[in-house]
């Protein structure tokens, strides 16, 4: 079973690379002060999309 099969691998995947991308404004040197709530936000989709792509598969998630 591939991983790309799987609708949960593919949210989790698209929430990992939006997360990213949400992150990157805040670490800019002189970013505003909203662009650091950015940062949290990005950092949740991030850790979201991790444990969706973890949990997708059968068995122990990594």
């Amino acid at each position: 079973m591939g991983l790309l099969s799987s609708k949960k691998a593919v949210i989790g995947m698209a929430l990992m690379i939006v997360g990213t991308l949400a992150m990157l404004p805040g670490t800019l040197p002189n970013s505003a002060q909203v662009m650091s709530y950015a940062v949290v936000v990005g950092a949740g989709g991030l850790t979201l999309g991790t444990w969706l792509v973890g949990t997708s598969e059968e068995g122990r998630p990594v």
